[in-house]
């Protein structure tokens, strides 16, 4: 590290110990900061999945957290991708799995739609309406995600998916600890070409 400039330095070293997320991209479901990897490493199926999605999410929140207009930052031409993009497409994504698929509700995208599948990125704009009206609905989509999962009597509780079929709910946190992981190595390259943060 000793060759780095030294304000990378200083970002590497706040984003590893001093990782209190700012009020809009904290979640006091999913957790924060350092502790976000504090789940359970032994004991049954459903706690172990549970953490490491409950990681998955608050690693969201903590990449985003403290910024204003920069999460609707685009990466490069022509892909775009941006915080305020991801923040946006995930919600959706939980709203789909566990709303539509698994609760069988009348829930369509809030943010994409047959006729504008990317708007979810596309209509991700430095706007601060728009950022908070998508923090909101991703809190809102965890939360509920939350609660079906504590209330699920097993994790075999299935939904039919136009996509792939019946799945269960086993699936259903499998997929979306992927899809968080997926989504928070691009979040992970967004944060960095804004502000040089790095880290966890």
């Amino acid at each position: 590290m000793t060759d780095l400039p030294q304000g990378r330095v200083t970002r590497r070293r706040a984003e590893l110990f001093d990782v209190t997320p700012a009020a809009e991209g904290a979640s006091p479901t999913t957790g924060s900061g350092a502790d976000r990897f504090s789940g359970p490493a032994t004991g049954d199926e459903r706690a172990l999945l549970v953490g490491v999605l409950t990681a998955q999410r608050a690693t969201l929140a903590l990449k985003c957290a403290g910024l204003g207009a920069e999460l609707a930052q685009r990466s490069v031409t022509p892909s775009t991708l941006s915080l305020l993009g991801l923040v946006r497409h995930l919600a959706d994504v939980e709203r789909r799995w566990f709303r539509r698929v698994l609760a069988a509700a009348d829930a369509p995208p809030l943010f994409s739609s047959p006729a504008e599948p990317d708007a979810d990125f596309t209509g991700a704009l430095p706007d601060p309406a728009l950022t908070a009206a998508a923090w909101e609905a991703w809190h809102a989509e965890v939360a509920f995600a939350e609660r079906f999962v504590t209330d699920a009597p097993h994790l075999d509780v299935e939904g039919t998916d136009s996509w792939r079929g019946t799945v269960s709910l086993r699936w259903v946190l499998i997929h979306m600890v992927e899809e968080y992981a997926r989504h928070n190595g691009h979040a992970d390259l967004l944060r960095e070409r804004i502000d040089g943060a790095i880290g966890l």
